[in-house]
């Protein structure tokens, strides 16, 4: 089809979109942030395994009830509290009718997430002092050389803009643009770190906007998740993706 080489072409990669799931539940925008608030501490402490944090679902919850936890890195503490600062302003942007799936709030959400660990933190690579290209670890199939940092990130807004133009002009079903957003923000990748992130908090942004649960990677698929996201760098293939994404959308109930 033509338009799944114009997507391929614009965002970096494929997928076969005849497997994507089509009958994803749609509510109101209320009851899925009723459900995200309610799993906001599952959410962060999840977020946070992915990246390594040694915080437990307990020491989360104790966290963001404004209570400190001793024994951990300032460094993993001030990860989770990013983490739920960044989740909390999202509901507020989707309650709101705020968000929307584009550079400004994806950098308004950035700032909180990777304040602390990534370089010149809330906009693109480019747009600051810095311009080094910072490559993506494979583990034992070497590093993944995203498109590169260039003085003043005109290319990368560019990438960005014609990425959004595809997302939403050419693909009809809600679900199936906001995991392609995270993909293509994965991909990239915009920021100089937090881009998976990110671009998780924007899928699951757009996902709420539309009255559909976010998605949240558990932290026991932490291994699972890895493995799919080097496949998907290796080969810029997302089919496995779309479909291990869809498997950890929340039980209807």
């Amino acid at each position: 089809m033509a338009s799944d080489k114009s997507l391929a072409e614009a965002l970096g990669f494929s997928w076969d979109r005849s497997v994507v799931q089509r009958e994803v539940p749609v509510h109101s925008v209320e009851r899925a942030l009723w459900r995200f608030r309610r799993m906001l501490p599952e959410y962060v402490w999840d977020a946070a395994v992915l990246e390594g944090n040694p915080f437990t679902y307990p020491e989360v919850q104790t966290l963001m009830d404004g209570v400190t936890v001793g024994g951990h890195k300032i460094s993993d503490e001030r990860q989770v509290l990013n983490l739920a600062e960044a989740a909390q302003k999202l509901h507020a942007l989707v309650k709101d009718e705020e968000f929307l799936l584009e550079k400004a709030i994806s950098d308004r959400l950035h700032v909180l997430i990777a304040r602390d660990e990534a370089l010149e933190s809330g906009h693109f690579r480019g747009e600051g002092r810095e311009t080094l290209t910072p490559g993506v670890s494979l583990g034992g199939y070497g590093r993944y050389l995203p498109p590169p940092t260039e003085p003043g990130g005109a290319n990368l807004r560019e990438l960005h803009a014609g990425g959004l133009a595809a997302i939403t002009g050419l693909i009809d079903e809600p679900f199936e643009q906001a995991v392609a957003y995270f993909l293509f923000g994965a991909l990239s990748p915009f920021y100089f770190d937090g881009n998976k992130r990110t671009s998780r908090y924007m899928m699951n942004g757009h996902l709420m906007a539309h009255g559909i649960d976010a998605i949240s990677v558990p932290a026991a698929r932490r291994q699972e998740f890895n493995t799919a996201m080097v496949g998907f760098f290796r080969f810029r293939e997302g089919t496995e993706m779309f479909t291990f994404l869809d498997s950890c959308r929340l039980d209807e109930g």
